[in-house]
């Protein structure tokens, strides 16, 4: 039976590219938090500011993994 999984390694490319989706669905979950009500605070509170932050750097560092090519990470 064949396994699902390529025998290739991840590149930097396609874990940039991860990392990128993974920092934007945290922002959008985060921003989410105000349309359903979560917290008590009228804007921004304190911990959205911080995963907004966290995410940011996130995608950030999925960014620079980019243009590192297809070397395996």
């Amino acid at each position: 039976m064949p396994s699902m999984l390529s025998d290739r390694p991840l590149t930097k490319r396609q874990l940039g590219w991860l990392l990128v989706a993974a920092g934007l669905a945290a922002a959008v979950i985060s921003l989410a938090a105000d349309l359903v009500g979560a917290g008590q605070f009228g804007g921004l509170g304190p911990a959205q500011q911080q995963a907004l932050l966290a995410s940011g750097a996130l995608i950030l560092f999925g960014l620079s993994l980019l243009p590192l090519g297809d070397r395996p990470a």
